[in-house]
């Protein structure tokens, strides 16, 4: 995959649309970056998508070049929604393969989720996704390749209580420690006996290369703090940050400073979150780049999708708006990942229709501050 992005970190440059699998791409959805710093390529991994719906994409870096996943089917929940994946060569993207499908203990077809994609050190690639009609009945399933996602493993349920990384993707600690950000989602009578959302984040932790997880939390009451899917980023100094998907109306944090065992209390950040998912990941340069929807709208708003940039992951500077339209429309559910040779790949859904991927060059970026929340213009 090296080959395919190099030479192209210049301070400025005009995006590049190639086409994956055989398709045109259309350049409408980007013409807001175009003049970014720092924005490098973006490209639909497939322009007609097998599914009609397709939605919560990872992306990895393997040995054999960039894989990415998402789940897709008629639409969420429907019982045909499975786990696709597509493989970059360097070059394009691979026509998507169904790699998982949803089955219930009696052999009932039922819906998958979120996929997350994960390299350990010294192991194989890892696909953990979620299966189960709806989140209250979620269980968490994994399966492994050592080619590079070109095959895999049968999928293996993971224990009850055990979910695996929820949305976005584990971290692995220098003492090989695996740190999965996972959560639940549930709902408890509210006025006049109408549900409302019970949401609770917790870790899953495991030290055996991930045969074994001990859970810690839920790290915050939902009473004071409604919480889910985690992203873990890890500080030079050895402290861990956790960044949240929030019900009210901002990204929120914790920290631990003993390998993720216990936390602080889960408290707001100057960023607003408009009850959707957000990614983040730790540069090479020290810095944290987080991707989200920065809207402070009431309601669930993804017309917006913004990359900003921290050096201490608690003042954020705004670096790029990868998404802005007006009209009704779904930019959502990022993954981030820092590959080898620099570059920064996100993935998100566009549209609940396909799934995007964008590269950045992080060292071009210009940045402005984002003061009391407000993104610069």
């Amino acid at each position: 995959m090296r080959a395919a992005f190099i030479g192209l970190t210049l301070p400025l440059i005009s995006i590049v649309l190639l086409g994956t699998s055989g398709c045109a791409h259309q350049s409408s959805s980007l013409h807001h970056g175009a003049r970014s710093p720092g924005l490098v390529r973006a490209e639909f991994i497939c322009e007609q998508s097998p599914t009609p719906a397709s939605h919560a994409s990872t992306i990895v870096e393997t040995g054999q070049g960039l894989a990415a996943a998402w789940f897709g089917g008629e639409r969420e929940r429907a019982p045909d929604v499975g786990i696709w994946l597509s493989r970059h060569d360097g070059n394009r993207w691979s026509a998507p393969e169904r790699v998982a499908t949803g089955r219930m203990r009696d052999g009932t077809p039922c819906p998958c989720w979120n996929p997350v994609l994960f390299q350990p050190r010294g192991g194989p690639l890892m696909l953990f996704f979620k299966a189960g009609p709806c989140e209250l009945e979620w269980w968490g399933e994994v399966q492994t390749s050592t080619n590079g996602g070109r095959t895999w493993s049968v999928p293996r349920r993971l224990p009850d209580g055990i979910l695996g990384p929820i949305k976005n993707k584990p971290v692995q600690l220098a003492d090989g420690t695996i740190i999965s950000p996972s959560s639940t989602e549930a709902f408890r009578p509210g006025p006049e006996s109408k549900p409302v959302d019970f949401w609770q984040a917790h870790l899953e932790l495991s030290t055996d290369g991930g045969q074994a997880w001990a859970k810690v939390g839920p790290l915050a009451d939902p009473r004071q703090a409604d919480v889910i899917q985690p992203t873990v980023l890890v500080h030079d100094d050895g402290r861990l940050q956790i960044l949240c998907r929030s019900l009210v109306g901002r990204i929120q944090e914790a920290w631990s400073s003993d390998q993720g065992r216990t936390w602080s209390a889960i408290a707001p950040t100057e960023l607003p979150n408009p009850d959707s998912g957000i990614d983040a990941v730790k540069l090479r340069d020290g810095r944290f780049l987080l991707v989200y929807n920065h809207s402070d709208a009431n309601g669930l708003d993804r017309r917006v999708l913004n990359v900003a940039v921290s050096s201490d992951g608690r003042r954020w500077d705004a670096a790029l708006v990868l998404e802005n339209h007006d009209h009704d429309g779904e930019f959502s559910y990022p993954a981030v990942i820092q590959s080898t040779d620099g570059l920064v790949h996100v993935t998100y859904t566009w549209q609940r229709e396909r799934i995007k991927h964008v590269v950045i060059n992080p060292a071009a970026l210009t940045l402005r501050p984002i003061l009391n929340g407000q993104w610069p213009r």
